[in-house]
């Protein structure tokens, strides 16, 4: 699974809605709070809005997950409703329930907004005269529950422009290389097939009147052929031809886009003509495995002249069989050279390649 499917299933997966259960716990401590302070009716009656409060606190949260808004927004105003039912019950311990209903409005709000709606509350917990006294508990509750709910949502906000980016360039880079390869064959192939046909049309007319230079035409036809034969196959050659050199730069960039501080030589002098193919196809394969899987923060190469090494910094695991090192292994024992992949201590993962 690629990078992107990470951060996908980071900011829709579990991770939020154990972030949405959570702030139930704000629910449950104001009904402590309801049976502290009221008996009888009054005490039943907080304990129905409560309940009624973290029903509803979950039907927004589902909303908010489909993105429906008018559904979401409706939930929210009959959770603050609620909220104001609950005082009378929970006195300043209803405010708890505040920070849940702010922690679902304020991140789709307008900033200016949303401090006036955190500040009011706020105040009111600590201002009002409460049985118990001023609510600076519940206060704080307030303010860095929806402080860190806020930051939350902006850090899925960020996640989601970074893939959709990501998407992006990835897009444009394929439009840019197929563009590439039609300008190229363009002018490889133009001139030569212009020229067959050309000539082709020309010994058509003279295969009866002058058989001879019909001949001499048919001759250059298959000269023009043969020349854009060559110039097509090494057209496809150099898009498949793979360097050392090449593959660290190439790697350098893809780290750098996925946020993978690189530490790669800059030199390949050390490693001789023989294994420079090898060890880009080593460097290709171990790059890209960083950027898919590892989800690491830094990522070094080292090279000798008989071995290349790439390590993370990442989660490590192992390679399952279609990783693509099954390809790479093939090749290294061809050269008749061994091949190591597997965890480091105490994380990441390193792939080696002795030649």
């Amino acid at each position: 699974m690629d990078r992107t499917s990470d951060v996908q299933r980071w900011v829709r997966g579990w991770r939020l809605r154990l972030l949405d259960a959570g702030l139930l716990v704000y629910p449950a401590v104001t009904v402590a709070a309801v049976l502290q302070h009221a008996t009888g009716p009054t005490a039943v009656v907080g304990c129905v809005v409560v309940g009624a409060f973290a029903v509803g606190y979950l039907l927004a949260a589902a909303a908010a997950a489909r993105r429906a808004a008018r559904p979401f927004w409706l939930l929210v105003g009959g959770c603050a409703v609620l909220f104001l039912a609950a005082i009378p019950a929970a006195h300043a311990d209803a405010f708890f329930l505040a920070a849940v209903v702010l922690s679902l409005a304020v991140p789709r709000l307008p900033r200016r907004f949303a401090v006036v709606l955190v500040a009011v509350p706020a105040l009111a917990a600590v201002l009002v005269p409460w049985p118990d006294g001023p609510g600076w508990t519940q206060a704080v509750a307030l303010v860095f529950t929806v402080l860190m709910v806020s930051a939350f949502a902006e850090a899925i906000r960020a996640n989601t422009a970074l893939v959709e980016a990501r998407a992006e360039v990835a897009r444009l880079a394929s439009e840019a290389e197929r563009t590439r390869i039609a300008r190229d064959l363009h002018d490889l192939l133009g001139h030569s097939l212009t020229a067959i046909t050309v000539k082709s049309t020309l010994a058509r007319r003279l295969v009866t009147a002058d058989g001879e230079r019909a001949g001499v035409e048919m001759s250059a036809v298959e000269t023009l052929a043969r020349q854009a034969l060559t110039d097509v196959r090494a057209a496809v050659s150099g898009y498949r031809e793979v360097t050392l050199a090449g593959e660290l730069a190439r790697g350098r960039e893809l780290l750098r886009a996925c946020g993978v501080a690189a530490d790669l030589p800059t030199a390949t002098d050390v490693v001789g003509p023989a294994h420079q193919e090898l060890f880009g196809w080593v460097v290709r394969e171990g790059l890209t495995n960083v950027a898919r899987h590892a989800r690491a923060t830094r990522c070094a190469v080292t090279l000798s002249a008989s071995t290349v090494e790439v390590v993370d910094d990442g989660i490590g695991g192992t390679a399952s069989p279609g990783s693509g090192l099954a390809g790479l292994r093939e090749r290294v024992e061809a050269a008749a050279g061994r091949l190591e992949a597997g965890p480091v201590r105490p994380r990441g993962w390193r792939l080696r390649v002795t030649v």
